[in-house]
């Protein structure tokens, strides 16, 4: 297949940058407005759980866009369908910020996440066209530690755009950023796809099948989406917790989602140290930590009723969340390198499936009513984790004597 236009080799670093710069997209779609979930539902008069499944629509659409994107691109190429939905997004986010329509909001939302699935997944392949060896493991030990600059700064972001210009401009601020990242990417990048897949259908299905028939590898990814599940949950309640039940502005919102998303950068740092250390081990440790930090938190609130223990606990939830996240996506992303793509679509749409059905399921039995709701999500999360580590341990017990 002819390729209009590789990637330079004197534009690979900044390309490398730009791909680093892009993957933080998809937490900057579902942040950036997450100070603004209650001022949208008063504005257009619908229930919070009508407006929490905007966030919903965005993780089922992103993650199903995942689950057959990465065939495509392995087969015709990453940088057109990238540049094409930047554009794509950009026009999406303009759509939304100009209707208080929620149904089509509703619809604007899945087309943001088959977009931003489309560019997140050809960007994570990127690196494993272009690295190898310690330097390719380096750069997606690094994944979900970039990826957490969007919880970061973008509910930073967002609560003082909604306090200053309304909701609509957290849109309008989405529809700027994939311009200008747009056109970066048009001057600087080019397809990093040397060696193109032919599209066949059965080809594909059986690499799939071979994927999800490797234990460590769909464990895994229901372990990422257990991890993400506990940010997710804080996000669609949070807000409502800290502005109705605690009578905070959006900004403190805004900040407190702000002190949450770097505790899931502090997880991928601390996984990113450790990543020499005995895997299993490491993780059951961790997740130890965590059920103890859920407890913990479910003493304190019965006395407590606080912002300040709120953010505190579920500050260290979230510090082991990020960490069981960075070690089980490295894993599974450098699991099957041939089929960069497929693996990384895989992975990542399963995942955000996961998330979006297991998040919204939990928020409709336990609404954004308080914290002792919020703690409780986190205590069945964890306890899900811990059968599912069980179960992992048990297959590696079992693969380790079968070997010997």
């Amino acid at each position: 297949m002819t390729v209009s236009k590789p990637l330079k080799e004197h534009n690979k670093g900044i390309s490398t940058v730009l791909a680093f710069a892009l993957l933080p997209l998809s937490g900057f779609a579902t942040d950036i407005y997450i100070p603004s979930l209650p001022t949208m539902a008063t504005t257009m008069q619908v229930s919070s759980l009508q407006v929490q499944l905007t966030l919903s629509l965005f993780l089922i659409s992103y993650g199903i866009s995942q689950l057959f994107i990465g065939s495509v691109l392995d087969s015709f190429g990453r940088y057109k369908l990238s540049l094409i939905c930047l554009l794509v997004f950009a026009g999406a986010s303009i759509v939304i910020a100009n209707t208080h329509n929620i149904y089509l909001i509703y619809l604007m939302r899945i087309i943001h996440g088959f977009t931003v699935g489309t560019i997140i997944v050809g960007k994570r392949a990127f690196f494993v066209d272009i690295f190898e060896g310690d330097k390719l493991k380096h750069y997606l030990s690094l994944f979900s530690i970039i990826w957490s600059t969007g919880p970061i700064v973008a509910p930073f972001l967002g609560g003082y755009l909604q306090t200053v210009f309304g909701w609509e401009s957290n849109f309008y601020f989405l529809a700027g950023l994939a311009l200008i990242l747009a056109l970066l990417e048009f001057i600087y990048s080019g397809e990093s796809l040397s060696r193109f897949s032919k599209f066949s259908l059965k080809n594909i299905g059986n690499v799939y099948l071979k994927m999800i028939k490797t234990p460590s590898f769909s464990l895994g990814i229901v372990m990422l989406g257990l991890a993400y599940s506990m940010v997710m949950i804080y996000n669609m309640t949070g807000p409502f917790i800290i502005e109705h039940h605690l009578h905070f502005s959006p900004v403190i919102a805004g900040y407190s989602s702000l002190i949450l998303g770097f505790a899931w950068m502090v997880g991928g740092f601390i996984g990113k140290a450790t990543i020499n250390k005995p895997f299993l081990k490491k993780m059951i440790v961790n997740l130890g930590l965590q059920i103890l930090f859920v407890l913990l938190m479910f003493i304190s609130i019965q006395f407590i009723s606080s912002i300040y223990t709120l953010i505190f606990f579920a500050f260290l939830i979230h510090v082991t969340a990020g960490y069981i996240f960075n070690n089980y996506f490295t894993f599974c992303l450098g699991r099957f390198p041939k089929n960069a793509g497929i693996a990384s679509g895989l992975t990542g749409g399963v995942t955000y499936v996961i998330v979006s059905f297991l998040s919204y399921s939990v928020i409709s039995f336990l609404p954004a009513k308080d914290e002792h709701n919020l703690n409780f999500s986190y205590l069945l999360l964890a306890i899900v984790s811990g059968i599912v580590m069980f179960i992992i341990f048990k297959l590696t017990r079992k693969e380790e004597l079968t070997a010997a």
